[in-house]
């Protein structure tokens, strides 16, 4: 590797993300909504795929290969939850509107420190797309097809699920009721699973390189998130304080995770 290069690669990416949250914390300021950050949190990455693109020494196809599959999961995904925030944007998700709370007088300016938190995550997340970009060799290894193909798997999953659950909710006659069809009739949450997969796809693209290995700390990361922090326990709790006696049976007969595995 160019350590030079690669340093300044990060610093660039690093730049670009705190400028972009800096940005995006003045509108949710004005909006009274911290929501809008998990929008652009996921447009960061397709930010850095670009810039990886433009400035990385790696062979032209991986870069090609590499930016194609960030920019499409993180269009997708960003734009998905845009459609889903936008639809209140003047009436602040309940999580972010606790955690405002809890901050009290000092929470604006504390909220700005949180965007750029998540800004320095997206480059922190990135690991994968470094290592890659910064590989040279001239042909494409069988691990970066099989990244590729795992890749597809999951945006293809996660999109699905994401549709599902969408339509389930469009129908007024399922309010108040837990969706249980598609995926949803085998994971509570196939969205996050097929999230935390592609990371394990860029992992798998990444092993190809030099240091390869290193690439495994972002789906670490993400399934810690999910699973302990910000995905699962918060979406469990707000669903069974909805949902109730419904969503504890639907506890009782669904992975929790993965999607090909049915209770009962």
């Amino acid at each position: 590797m160019d350590n030079t290069s690669l340093f300044t690669l990060v610093i660039y990416s690093v730049i670009a993300c705190c400028v972009i949250m800096a940005l995006v914390w003045l509108w949710s300021y004005k909006i009274k909504n911290a929501g809008v950050v998990d929008i652009f949190w996921s447009y960061n990455f397709p930010v850095i795929a670009i810039i990886l693109f433009l400035f990385a020494p790696a062979y032209e196809p991986r870069k090609e290969l590499l930016c194609a599959m960030v920019v499409i999961a993180g269009l997708r995904l960003g734009t998905h939850l845009a459609t889903r925030v936008l639809k209140h944007l003047h009436e602040e998700e309940p999580r972010y509107a606790h955690i405002r709370k809890e901050w009290g007088a000092n929470a604006e300016l504390k909220m700005f420190g949180f965007f750029q938190l998540q800004a320095i995550s997206n480059v922190l997340l990135a690991i994968p797309f470094f290592i890659s970009a910064m590989n040279t060799t001239a042909e494409l290894s069988p691990l970066e097809y099989a990244g590729a193909a795992l890749w597809a798997i999951s945006v293809i999953g996660e999109a699905v699920a994401d549709r599902q659950l969408a339509s389930f909710k469009k129908d007024s006659s399922n309010k108040g009721q837990v969706c249980d069809t598609g995926l949803w009739h085998y994971s509570r949450h196939p969205n996050y699973f097929f999230e935390w997969l592609m990371w394990v796809s860029y992992f798998v693209f990444a092993l190809a390189s030099p240091y390869g290995c290193l690439a495994i700390i972002s789906p670490a990361i993400i399934l810690y998130l999910l699973t302990k922090v910000t995905g699962i326990p918060a979406t469990e709790q707000q669903s069974l304080k909805t949902k109730g006696e419904k969503f504890k049976e639907y506890q009782r007969t669904t992975s929790v995770f993965v999607p090909w595995f049915k209770k009962g």
